[in-house]
């Protein structure tokens, strides 16, 4: 199984709340879409003081150049492309991370010194920074950190795996959270049917059954299994 159907068995395994970020509390974490700043503005139910807080942070700007160009590396290498889905970097995650540094900045240090950590590592090791190394000294080094002694306490792992293990629990979170990573996953919400009675199996677990004059004026049986459907203005169409 390679990487991204791990890491997609595991969200569908119910593990997705487990990706909840570090310290981060529930208000704090924002929807991210294909471009975080247009979803955050159109999205529906913000308060005026919501909406004024996401434009100031949307203002702002944390990462710098080199920093956005290594995120976008690190990102496609945690989460890559498929033959049917774009990768992290495609969803957008990198502009999810950035507003996340400013809308938590408890993840500024450790965003900004992993990320040259990252590039000391690799100039150490391989003599170029982070995103001039080829793929393979990339991963190597990322092996390196992306799988921790899970009998450490988190707090106590070295500061270059805690970094590596925000910046995955980010991607997932801004990648499953976007309209691509929701359509990879499949989910598409509730569908309800249109209303046609209790199963027959179900009735005659329990011994019951309709009477034929109720179903014949309640039910139709040729809309059985048919989804419902409304039309711009909510009404119900069938």
């Amino acid at each position: 199984m390679d990487r991204r159907k791990s890491i997609k068995s595991i969200i569908l395994g119910g593990v997705a709340g487990g990706l909840a970020l570090n310290g981060c509390k529930p208000e704090n974490v924002e929807p991210t879409g294909e471009n975080i700043a247009l979803a955050a503005e159109n999205h529906f139910g913000r308060t005026p003081e919501e909406k004024e807080l996401i434009e100031k942070l949307n203002a702002e700007q944390f990462l710098h150049p080199h920093e956005l160009a290594t995120l976008n590396v690190l990102v496609a290498l945690i989460l890559p492309a498929n033959e049917s889905y774009g990768s992290a970097l495609d969803a957008g995650v990198p502009d999810f991370i950035e507003f996340m540094t400013k809308d938590y900045p408890k993840f500024q240090t450790p965003i900004r010194g992993g990320l040259m950590w990252l590039d000391h590592k690799s100039n150490t090791d391989f003599s170029v920074e982070f995103i001039a190394a080829t793929p393979e000294q990339q991963k190597t080094l990322l092996d390196a950190i992306a799988y921790p002694d899970v009998e450490v306490p988190e707090n106590e792992r070295p500061l270059e795996v805690q970094f590596f293990s925000l910046i995955r629990n980010l991607t997932l979170t801004g990648y499953y959270t976007s309209k691509m990573g929701i359509e990879d996953l499949g989910y598409v919400g509730n569908s309800p049917n249109v209303w046609d009675g209790v199963p027959e199996d179900v009735l005659k677990q329990h011994g019951m059954a309709y009477e034929e004059e109720w179903l014949a004026k309640c039910v139709d049986q040729s809309k059985r299994n048919t989804k419902a459907a409304w039309d711009e203005k909510g009404n119900l169409l069938t």
